[in-house]
């Protein structure tokens, strides 16, 4: 069962999803999986795989049915902390506990950062923050061509340089940005440009994501319990290498996820990932409170 609530605040009316029975206080904490800019549809797998507690999925604000009244286009992620903050407060549970995939593990780290006692445990999967990286300057030229590529092809062009960005291992060095310009054929994706250049993704609204640097010191004070994740075949890529820097800096090792950046995707597409045996290993990091997770390099 899956019920929609919504819930206005200022600038936004928040829709998220309840699967299963609602949580009620003293019980199991609920738990939140949020992406970005991933609407609550792609937990969708993941959720049904734990039919035992109370899931909440949310579209986060200007994604998928979160409709803004605050006259921007842009996704902050310190601005979508606060909005987990009300959806907190609106379940009226105590903290929570929340896996984080991608721009959602950066919203979810300024949450922490913010309201340290909204979180019981965080599961933070592969944030990817460029400005933790050693070699920062050239992953944001990456970037930036991602973004130019958009400008002049539409989608299959901008997502065929995203595609290269985010599959090149290690650090970008001159022989990535002397390689040819990725065609989107190479990865299946259509050529035509429609004339959209709305995409959250590649247009450069999501930009603050990248950019956003976590409070270290806050988030290692804190009384959240955080788990840095990385997938195992993402090890080396550009959104895991964030992760264990962060990892490193709040001093543990990232721990191991199957599959890859999206591998708690389900459904038959050529990124589909291994949701089962993910959300088996989630369980076993969120039955780790206290103690400490099984991790890898």
């Amino acid at each position: 069962m899956i019920t929609p609530h919504t819930l206005s605040i200022p600038g936004v009316d928040l829709v998220y999803d309840i699967h299963g029975p609602a949580p009620t206080r003293g019980g199991t904490p609920p738990l939140l999986m949020i992406g970005q800019p991933m609407d609550a549809g792609g937990f969708s797998a993941l959720a049904s795989h734990f039919p035992d507690r109370t899931v909440v999925t949310y579209d986060p604000r200007g994604i998928g049915r979160s409709t803004r009244s605050d006259g921007r286009v842009d996704h902050d992620p310190v601005a979508q902390a606060e909005d987990l903050h009300e959806l907190i407060a609106a379940l009226d549970v105590g903290p929570v506990e929340m896996f984080a995939s991608s721009g959602g593990a950066v919203t979810a780290l300024a949450l922490v950062a913010a309201h340290p006692t909204d979180v019981r445990l965080l599961v933070a999967h592969e944030p990817p923050i460029l400005g933790v990286l050693p070699d920062r300057e050239a992953a944001e030229r990456a970037m930036d061509q991602v973004l130019a590529a958009y400008q002049a092809g539409g989608m299959g062009a901008g997502m065929a340089a995203f595609i290269a960005m985010t599959s090149w291992p290690g650090e970008f060095t001159r022989e990535y940005f002397d390689q040819p310009v990725p065609q989107p054929s190479q990865f299946g994706l259509p050529a035509e440009d429609s004339g959209a250049r709305d995409d959250p993704l590649l247009s450069g609204r999501s930009a603050a994501v990248t950019a956003y640097l976590p409070d270290i010191a806050a988030l290692a004070t804190s009384p959240t319990r955080i788990v840095i994740a990385v997938g195992e075949e993402s090890r080396g890529l550009l959104a895991a290498r964030c992760a264990a820097v962060i990892a490193e800096r709040l001093h543990q090792q990232p721990t191991v996820f199957p599959s890859h950046h999206g591998g708690f995707v389900g459904g038959d597409s050529p990124f589909a990932g291994q949701p089962e045996a993910f959300a088996r290993r989630l369980r076993e990091a969120l039955s780790a409170v206290g103690g400490t997770p099984e991790g890898g390099g």
